[in-house]
């Protein structure tokens, strides 16, 4: 089975009140740690409003993270196109593939916020064909072509890209939410996908049927998608107890969902939870809940939860939050990092045989310690220092060892 990957997508979601500077140095020092975790990606978006998501250009955040990393891929998550001409969109993936030594992961969406399209002065109704128009022309542009076009919204004469991506083929990703345009989008370019409604229970149900949007269009185009580029948005807060774990979420939860989801978007069909328990409850409780605050085993629960509801996926991507504070939140994603994925991927499936097979063939293994013990008492002072020491402090098994006075009667004799 291939390995299943692990990722972060930071929208971010950061409560208004803290000093915005160390917010930014805070977030750049997550993607770091991340990185020597071990994590295969790291994603971040594009937003101009509600306060609490306050990166305007995913490429400048992560050429500065580019140069704090070694290895985990830096996806865009997302740029919107229709909020940028797609010239410049590809000339700035082109120069964080090169600054990021080929790193870069080209994710794009229509456009999140109402509020964002609204400062733009674009109509919501043209966003998603807007952000196709621009995927058809990028691609174009990132094979080396030099394209002329004209549209309602850009136009491009004689456009060509001085410096190509340093991947030989860069990594296209779309966003995919609550409507199949996401996925069928995927389907006709061949390109991969995040889906990013899974954090709710519907949303994780709904994997499958929006898979299918992705084959059918797939199929009507002529080309093929693949699950290992499909990724798949969770959110979790992990500590060593689930006791734990819900102090530590349990009002940042509320104040994220009251504040951000319910006040600040107004979300439909959203309701205030009363109280941090119900916020826990109405949020990771019930075996069909898409959240996990737990332990790792929780987690490694609700993977393989969407691993069997899904039909498989390529890469898990976790949610980040200010649920905790900053330190516990780090040891969640180091939690992750040391039981949960080695666990999910069978890092320790090796070790845990090799020592049940020592402790279950312990027999075969005792003509090694009893070697040892046969040299030992062919020399009188090795011996004598044996009876001093006692067995049970050598690393030879009790069994093995001796009757040293029966010995000693014997050379009397």
């Amino acid at each position: 089975m291939a390995r299943l990957k692990f990722g972060a997508f930071l929208a971010p979601h950061h409560p208004i009140g803290e000093n915005p500077l160390l917010q930014f140095r805070r977030d750049l020092d997550f993607v770091e740690q991340i990185d020597a975790l071990g994590f295969d990606e790291f994603w971040c978006g594009e937003h101009h409003s509600s306060g609490w998501e306050m990166i305007a250009s995913p490429e400048m955040f992560l050429a500065a993270a580019g140069e704090r990393t070694k290895r985990i891929k830096l996806g865009t998550g997302v740029v919107s196109l229709p909020y940028h001409h797609p010239y410049n969109v590809a000339q700035r993936m082109v120069q964080l593939d090169w600054m990021t030594g080929g790193r870069a992961i080209f994710g794009s969406g229509p456009g999140a916020l109402a509020s964002d399209a609204h400062t733009h002065g674009i109509d919501p109704m043209t966003q998603r064909d807007r952000q196709d128009e621009a995927i058809a022309v990028i691609r174009r542009l990132f094979k080396g072509e030099r394209v002329t076009a004209k549209s309602d919204w850009f136009q491009m004469n004689d456009a060509a890209l001085q410096l190509l991506p340093l991947q030989e083929e860069m990594p296209f990703v779309v966003a995919s939410q609550i409507s199949p345009s996401g996925m069928t989008l995927a389907g006709k370019y061949g390109i991969g996908i995040i889906s990013l409604g899974s954090m709710s229970t519907q949303g994780l149900m709904a994997l499958p049927t929006q898979w299918g949007f992705a084959e059918d269009a797939a199929k009507k185009a002529g080309t093929t998608v693949s699950r290992a580029d499909w990724r798949v948005l969770l959110s979790w807060h992990i500590a060593e107890t689930r006791e734990q774990a819900y102090r530590e979420a349990g009002q940042g939860l509320m104040k994220w969902h009251n504040e951000y989801n319910v006040g600040t978007l107004q979300r439909p069909g959203l309701e205030p939870f009363k109280s941090p328990e119900d916020a826990l409850e109405k949020t990771a409780g019930g075996e069909a809940a898409a959240s996990t605050i737990g332990t790792p085993d929780d987690l490694i629960k609700t993977i393989k939860n969407l691993m069997a509801v899904s039909g498989g996926v390529g890469t898990i991507v976790g949610f980040v939050h200010d649920w905790a504070n900053p330190e516990n939140t780090r040891r969640s994603w180091d939690m992750v990092a040391r039981y949960v994925i080695p666990e999910i991927n069978g890092y320790v499936k090796g070790l845990r045989e090799s020592q049940k097979f020592l402790v279950e063939n312990r027999a075969v293994f005792e003509r090694a310690g009893q070697a040892v013990m046969a040299k030992i008492m062919e020399n009188d002072k090795a011996a004598a220092a044996l009876a001093v020491t006692g067995p049970g402090r050598v690393a030879i098994p009790t069994i093995n060892a001796p009757d040293l006075q029966k010995e000693a009667a014997k050379r009397k004799a």
